[in-house]
């Protein structure tokens, strides 16, 4: 895909977006949009068309946590709650993909509405509570999708069934562990959503530890990352990575969405009536890489650390490189990007690595 197809096909989605989507209920056109991207793998020659030119360079590829990761660059959980649409996504263009976030048991999520566009932020407000259709029927998808050749890596994030107390918070990530760790390429325990009551409490080290330890053990060879809030304390935030490091984990995600609402752009009557959620999407950006240079500077220099939050350009990415990250990823741009995001970032990487080698 040359460069003017890739900026006529981003111009075109931005007038869909503005006329079309804009004006739509935000998980309605999501779901639109991610039957599209299942679709994509499997139409002959527009498949292999885009794939060819999504494809990021190898100079981009790193090996950490024992994984050969084919860019740097990856979706974060959120997009494919109930992993079926790895391959479509990495057919865009992420050399990996974050799914979930899965839960032992299927669950229906909040109420709608529950995910709200801030466009003069770029930014999204959710609250959807982990909806998914649970671990088990998530492991036969996660199962197939392993056998596809040139499949990108796949990460599962794993959080509380909202059912389960928070007392009983271990035995229910036992239960999603021992059900997809078999089939993900590493595994993300996620105790940072502020949409399921409780959870953000887990963060505590004397809940977390035996959390950690227990799903560490369970996983066996598959590598445990825990994903974090950017609304720790910065003792908060070392503690946990001391502890990861302690525990033998393999990474530390920084991080989740916020519950923060300043410095934003859209009227704060419009944000009030949004509601409560998690916050993400460009006002994040600087919170997002003052989280991550904190985790950096407390763990050692080969544990891996996935950046995420506020990423929308290859500028982004590469300053999350510089500031420490071993791999990044987005998400909340991907909705205002469009479907040749991914593309356009491993375009302008492969731009620089071959400007850096002269």
């Amino acid at each position: 895909m040359s460069i003017g197809v890739e900026r006529a096909i981003r111009g075109g989605y931005e007038v869909v977006f503005r006329s079309v989507f804009a004006n739509m209920d935000p998980e309605r056109a999501h779901h639109l949009a991610f039957a599209v991207i299942r679709v994509i793998p499997h139409v002959p020659f527009i498949g292999r068309l885009v794939e060819r030119s999504s494809r990021p360079s190898a100079a981009d590829g790193i090996t950490t946590m024992g994984i050969h990761f084919p860019s740097r660059f990856g979706l974060a959980a959120g997009f494919d709650k109930d992993a079926k649409g790895i391959r479509g996504l990495g057919v865009l263009g992420f050399g990996h993909v974050e799914v979930g976030t899965i839960t032992a048991k299927p669950q229906p999520g909040n109420e709608r509405p529950r995910l709200f566009r801030l466009i003069p932020d770029r930014a999204l407000i959710n609250r959807m509570g982990f909806n998914n259709h649970g671990a088990p029927a998530a492991s036969r998808r996660l199962e197939r999708a392993r056998r596809n050749p040139g499949r990108p890596v796949i990460g599962v994030n794993i959080g509380k069934s909202r059912v389960v107390d928070v007392a009983d918070a271990i035995d229910d990530y036992l239960e999603s562990t021992r059900l997809l760790a078999p089939f993900a390429d590493y595994l993300a325990v996620n105790v940072s959503s502020p949409n399921t009551p409780g959870l953000r409490g887990l963060q505590e080290l004397d809940q977390l530890r035996p959390l950690l330890t227990a799903v560490r053990d369970a996983a066996g060879r598959t590598p445990v990352l825990v994903k974090i809030a950017p609304d720790l304390t910065d003792e908060q935030i070392d503690a946990i990575a001391g502890l990861a490091v302690e525990l033998g984990l393999s990474g530390i995600i920084a991080n989740n969405t916020t519950i923060d609402r300043s410095g934003l752009q859209t009227p704060a009557a419009e944000v009030e009536a949004m509601g409560a959620g998690g916050l993400s999407g460009a006002p994040l950006a600087a919170r997002s890489l003052d989280v991550l240079r904190r985790v950096r500077a407390a763990v050692p220099e080969d544990f891996c650390v996935i950046a995420v939050g506020g990423v929308t350009s290859e500028q982004d990415v590469q300053d999350r490189i510089e500031a420490g990250a071993t791999l990044v990823q987005g998400y909340t741009a991907f909705l205002y990007e469009g479907p040749t995001w991914a593309a356009r970032i491993n375009h302008l990487r492969r731009r620089r690595m071959r400007r850096a080698a002269r």
